[in-house]
């Protein structure tokens, strides 16, 4: 975001103070809301926070709603490694490309969702292999943790 607004104060300034437009700023824009779009959105994913609708699968018993969300949490994984795998593809393809002013390759523009879909797959996929874990070893996720001594540090004094 810092590189953003310092390329666009960059263009306001060579526009109207230099009289000469850089050119150039456009695409890098376009380029670096790529970049913070799709990492933005693996970061949602990873926190949790991303769009989903629940209510149905909430209001649903333990026994139903758990598996649901395993499949939720699968599908989510597969999603991102699809998106993964075309987004190589396209990276792949593009990269003989230049992109005009910038000079660097087409790829650098599909680089971020391929990212992001790898990114997608590893925090959805690895939420989905802790539900099983806990749901096998019969703790959940609803469940507080059960009370008992707090691990500390013994200090050496």
């Amino acid at each position: 975001m810092v590189t953003l607004i310092a390329i666009f104060a960059w263009l306001v300034f060579g526009r109207y103070v230099l009289n000469e437009t850089p050119t150039w700023v456009e695409q890098l824009a376009l380029v670096l809301v790529c970049y913070i779009a799709f990492l933005g959105a693996a970061a949602g994913v990873r926190d949790n926070t991303h769009l989903g609708v629940s209510f149905i699968r909430e209001a649903m018993p333990t026994p139903i709603r758990r598996s649901l969300r395993i499949v939720a949490e699968v599908a989510m994984a597969g999603f991102g490694l699809v998106m993964l795998l075309s987004c190589v593809e396209l990276v792949i393809f593009g990269w003989a490309t230049l992109l005009p002013m910038l000079n660097v390759p087409e790829g650098v523009r599909t680089l971020p969702a391929a990212i992001c879909g790898g990114l997608i797959f590893l925090f959805a996929g690895g939420r989905a292999i802790g539900m099983i874990h806990k749901y096998w070893i019969g703790q959940t996720p609803d469940a507080p943790p059960p009370d008992g001594p707090a691990l500390t540090e013994q200090r050496m004094d």
